[in-house]
């Protein structure tokens, strides 16, 4: 375990089952005052049952849990909020009628006489925090008119206004772009500073290594590894992470220029989000977009799809036209969209795996109004092999599958249409390792059948490492195209400011 100083947290044997099902046998960690540590581990690592447990939301079955020294038991989320611990989840649960001012100091708004809320002064005190944390959101803005990103820079804001000694921050990224991020970490810096211990989960291991003073390793609900993140180098990070070596990986770029373009936008605007984006993408490409938060990227790739409107510009697949604003449209010419938030848009979280799967070509499995339920099923399963695809049966809901694992089942869902074309927006967000390659080799795959890929990833090692060229967005227009082969996070970063 890291450090001899005296912890802040500290927990020991951790354990929970549900039922016959062991979700955690051996969590621990040791958090020191005024450092971040980074906890890591993929997806099914047990984690989140650890959290929850830390955070209240679980109760343990065994271990010991100390917080400043003193033995804790929570029994209810708010008995870890009085003992000073707050989390900023990557499951975003904001109230998106309330402003943000509102959704900031829900139960806890200042009040004139003790009665009346004060509106005046919590949105003062709002606007306040958000300068401090450099987050230009205005406090009057209603949370349903936000981007995700923005809803996720709310959420950060509103656990660090809680003021807690002990602050956990669950993939506070993996909404974000680049400029955010170190909006984040400077403000990180300051928390430290002033002796909060942070612990911070995040499949982004340059964010760990750049933010972290420590780190813990947790494999198949269990405790594997801890120490000072100056001691371990990425390659042995990610050995304890996965269990074994994982070869650095990059895709050889290529020029396709030569031949017709499978997918070509032209001209396309839409008033005060983008205008006159043309772009083309040709067959065994894969071409990534860059861009910062607002940068017009993904209201372009969904107007493109066909769910956001577009005011002027012309789609085409193979040559020909389709209807602008109909995504069955799009579907129909063999386009498919992996979209920015899989659990807001992308998947029916209390449906089933099955469901999930095969709810875009239903059609495809019903004779004479019937459903070939056998057909399904064997459909079903081979997707799941495929993606491996890790759940108990394909029955269960898919909210109870791990992050990675969703994501994979949004990835097979979209093949059940059979595209020739993949709309990736951030298709890695929240994924662990060892999934991301299981996802890079999929496109590699999906693009060498003579397909393409149009992918959008604030990571830039992720767009480096996949992509053929690298369009970057800035202000709702390109700023550049650069071929992979020529691009460095240096160039892309200073097109997209």
């Amino acid at each position: 375990m890291v450090g001899s100083q005296a912890a802040l947290l500290s927990a020991q044997d951790v354990a929970k089952s549900f039922g016959h099902v062991t979700a955690l046998r051996n969590g621990a960690i040791q958090l020191r005052a005024g450092t971040v540590n980074a906890l890591c581990g993929g997806n099914g690592a047990g984690k989140s049952t650890f959290l929850n447990i830390l955070t209240g939301q679980l109760r343990r079955d065994t271990g010991q849990i100390h917080v400043d020294g003193k033995p804790v038991d929570f029994h209810a989320p708010s008995e870890a909020l009085e003992a000073g611990i707050a989390i900023i989840t990557q499951e975003l649960s904001p109230f998106q009628d309330m402003t943000v001012a509102e959704n900031l100091y829900l139960g806890r708004e200042p009040r004139r006489a003790g009665l009346l809320v004060d509106d005046r002064r919590m949105i003062e005190d709002a606007e306040a925090l958000m300068t401090r944390l450099r987050f230009d959101i205005p406090p009057t803005a209603r949370l349903r008119d936000l981007s995700v990103a923005q809803a996720q820079l709310v959420e950060i804001a509103k656990a660090i206004s809680r003021r807690s000694k002990i602050l956990i921050m669950d993939e506070p990224t993996s909404a974000i772009g680049e400029r955010e991020t170190q909006m984040l970490f400077d403000a990180i810096r300051g928390l430290t500073t002033d002796g909060v211990g942070i612990i911070y989960v995040s499949h982004r291991l340059t964010e760990i290594f750049e933010i972290s003073d420590d780190y813990t390793v947790f494999r198949d609900g269990a405790f594997v590894e801890s120490g000072a993140i100056a001691d371990i180098d990425r390659q042995a990070l990610i050995r304890h992470i996965v269990g074994r070596d994982l070869l650095e990986h990059r895709r050889s770029p290529r020029d396709f220029d030569t031949s017709p373009a499978l997918l070509d936008a032209k001209n396309m605007s839409s008033a005060g989000k983008f205008e006159d984006i043309s772009l083309q993408v040709h067959p065994g490409e894969i071409v990534g977009i860059y861009g910062l938060l607002g940068s017009g990227r993904s209201e372009f790739v969904n107007a493109l799809y066909g769910t956001e409107p577009r005011d002027t510009g012309e789609v085409c697949v193979g040559g020909i036209p389709i209807a602008a604003n109909a995504p069955a449209r799009s579907i129909a010419a063999g386009i498919s969209l992996v979209t920015e938030d899989r659990k807001q848009t992308g998947l029916s979280l209390t449906a089933s795996v099955a469901h999930n799967i095969t709810v875009a070509n239903l059609d495809a499995y019903a004779k004479a109004g019937v459903m070939d339920e056998a057909r399904e099923t064997q459909s079903v399963k081979a997707h799941m092999a495929r993606f491996s695809i890790k759940a108990a049966s394909p029955e269960i809901p898919v909210q109870f599958l791990s992050g990675g694992n969703q994501q994979k089942v949004v990835l097979a869902r979209c093949l059940e249409t059979d595209p020739r074309i993949l709309i990736c927006d951030e298709p890695t967000r929240g994924v662990d390792e060892g999934a991301k390659r299981e996802i890079y080799a999929f496109l590699d795959a999906f693009v060498k059948a003579g397909k393409c890929v149009l992918m959008i990833s604030s990571e830039i090692p992720e767009i480096l490492a996949n992509a053929d060229r690298i369009v970057v967005f800035r202000k709702g227009r390109i700023a550049g195209e650069v071929r992979a082969q020529d691009a460095t996070q240096e160039t892309l970063v200073h097109l997209a400011s």
